[in-house]
């Protein structure tokens, strides 16, 4: 089972979309692996807690000061600047953390821990309209 998820985006940020993933798979049932694939280059998915918000402000925080945008001084070697500061360090970000995941699901269930959640994180300041690749395969 193939299908696509449209995520749009307000700007940097995570956006959860588990209950999306849990609606189609709801649909689909049985056991088999579930597959995402975020079809951008400056985005990028992960699986994290989704319980205390915190989590991800610490997150975001921390990437941005891994990769402060291409105007910091730091980062004065980039070529890539002509699509705005935000641009080469979202792709740069992107490259450090997952594009793809995979999930076990268990009776159209994903097999998440009881505080994760499923989230593309968006790397650029603008909002966008991100596409997830999804398929499902039951054993």
């Amino acid at each position: 089972m193939l299908s696509e998820f449209e995520i749009a985006t307000r700007g940097t940020g995570l956006y959860e979309f588990t209950a999306d993933l849990r609606d189609w798979l709801g649909g689909a049932g049985g056991d088999g692996l579930l597959t995402l694939f975020v079809r951008h280059t400056s985005c990028s998915l992960l699986i994290q807690e989704n319980a205390d918000p915190d989590v991800q402000r610490d997150l975001l925080a921390y990437l941005s000061r891994l990769v402060p945008p291409a105007d910091d001084p730091s980062m004065r070697y980039l070529r890539h600047t002509s699509e705005g500061p935000d641009d080469m360090p979202a792709h740069i970000k992107a490259a450090l953390l997952p594009v793809n995941l995979q999930l076990p699901v268990s009776d159209g269930v994903p097999l998440l821990g009881t505080w994760q959640g499923v989230y593309l994180f968006e790397h650029r300041n603008a909002p966008h309209r991100r596409r997830v690749a999804a398929h499902f395969r039951r054993d």
